[in-house]
């Protein structure tokens, strides 16, 4: 979702729903990958794996919700000889 869809996105989405977020940082833009943890009526707070993003709405691009992290893989066993 764009612009104001992505606003309403974030609005109605369940906390502790994984979500991307693009958002305005100074001249550019950056995403933030997580677990929506909290919501005012001008932010959301995203959990990442780096910490928690405090976003203003109003600096929203775009969002959408993303499926869980696969499983981790286990590890290669060392060929035996």
């Amino acid at each position: 979702m764009i612009g104001d869809d992505a606003r309403l996105l974030l609005a109605g989405a369940d906390l502790g729903t994984r979500v991307v977020v693009r958002y305005r940082l100074g001249t550019g833009a950056t995403d933030a990958l997580g677990y929506l943890r909290e919501r005012t009526d001008t932010t959301c707070l995203i959990e990442t794996k780096r910490g928690h993003d405090r976003i203003r709405l109003d600096e929203v691009i775009a969002a959408r919700f993303v499926p869980e992290p696969p499983p981790p893989r286990p590890r290669a066993r060392p060929v035996s000889q």
